[in-house]
């Protein structure tokens, strides 16, 4: 306490003049509104940032409360979304001519095989929504394949990209057909054989699905002719075709019913046995 009473008296004229001085200060910032509003400018422009960088500090030891709460809130999205269908409306083709709306059966594709000679898609249709073995498969590009088994949920397609798979085809602008195939070789490519030589092909041509087929409607798109090979041999033309599906990446299909392919099937197999 002494020290302190020793430093007041020693200090005494320099303490003095700091008292003078602020009251002297507070005297003019009380008298002159210019400098009252310099001297609050300051004062916020500091506590400004005092509280910002208190504010900074909190919230960085308040994350992993944070990080919490936005964790649960993820889980209960994805909650939401995995037990939701997907109601997603998705358009009918309009080149589906002679098809009826019911009779379009709207499906996703859960499960896609693309690095095989036989390869598969899985639906997630199957025989409780109507669809059937032979049905075909199709989107808003082009073909995709034929339902091969179905259960009651679920559906097996054989893929277009399988060396098993044979589908009626036929060019575009002169209706010449052949039989479209695969050679295992390319994704994004099929081959349509067996196409006469009288055939006026070039390159660029638009391939679609024939009217032979019970399976598909005619004049589904398939791809254009990408290179024109001849078989010396059987003096037909063997035709590689660009697809115009991306096969790798496929999502919504649509699956067709053919009420007449039972009709032409029972016809056939009569006319076969009266032979």
């Amino acid at each position: 306490m002494q020290q302190i009473f020793n430093f007041i008296f020693k200090n005494s004229n320099k303490l003095l003049f700091l008292l003078l001085l602020s009251v002297s200060l507070l005297l003019t910032i009380q008298s002159h509104s210019y400098h009252k509003s310099r001297i609050i400018s300051s004062a916020n422009f500091l506590t400004g940032g005092v509280y910002e960088e208190v504010n900074n500090v909190t919230e960085y030891l308040n994350l992993k409360s944070e990080n919490d709460a936005l964790a649960l809130e993820n889980a209960r999205l994805k909650s939401i979304i995995f037990n939701t269908k997907d109601t997603t409306k998705v358009p009918i083709p309009q080149n589906l001519k002679g098809t009826a709306p019911e009779d379009i059966i709207v499906s996703k594709v859960i499960h896609n095989s693309y690095n095989t000679h036989e390869n598969f898609l899985t639906l997630n249709s199957g025989a409780n929504d109507g669809v059937k073995p032979d049905m075909g498969v199709i989107n808003s590009l082009g073909i995709v394949g034929i339902v091969d088994k179905t259960s009651p949920k679920y559906a097996t397609v054989v893929s277009i990209l399988n060396t098993k798979s044979q589908i009626n085809a036929k060019i575009k602008k002169s209706n010449h057909f052949g039989s479209l195939i695969w050679d295992g070789k390319n994704t994004g490519f099929v081959q349509l054989i067996d196409v006469p030589r009288l055939a006026s092909v070039r390159k660029g041509d638009t391939i679609v699905t024939g009217g032979q087929s019970v399976i598909f409607p005619e004049n589904i798109n398939i791809g254009t002719i990408n290179n024109i090979y001849i078989d010396n041999q059987t003096n037909y033309y063997t035709l590689n075709i660009k697809l115009f599906n991306d096969m790798t990446n496929l999502g919504h299909v649509y699956i067709i019913k053919s009420k007449d392919r039972d009709e032409v099937n029972n016809l056939e197999k009569e006319t076969q046995k009266d032979e």
